[in-house]
């Protein structure tokens, strides 16, 4: 998968969250995501809810349209 232009003040791998019923998108919009200091507490935190699932992540990028994405890396589950 291809990742997209990295901006080192902006663009950072982190952990997540992400609200979605289908884990087939490598993609997501910044109101999707919750941002979470590691892997355990993404996991964790995806017991909350049955469309919450862990994930390692890449962004927030600005898409062409002027939205901010964050991009999968790996589902942590």
């Amino acid at each position: 998968m291809q990742h997209p232009p990295q901006d080192p003040n902006i663009v950072k791998h982190c952990y997540a969250t992400i609200y979605t019923p289908s884990r087939r998108r490598k993609r997501f919009p910044e109101n999707c995501v919750t941002v979470l200091p590691s892997a355990e507490e993404a996991i964790a935190a995806s017991r909350q809810g049955s469309d919450l699932h862990p994930a390692k992540v890449i962004g927030p990028s600005r898409s062409s349209e002027g939205f901010r994405l964050y991009y999968l890396l790996e589902w942590l589950d």
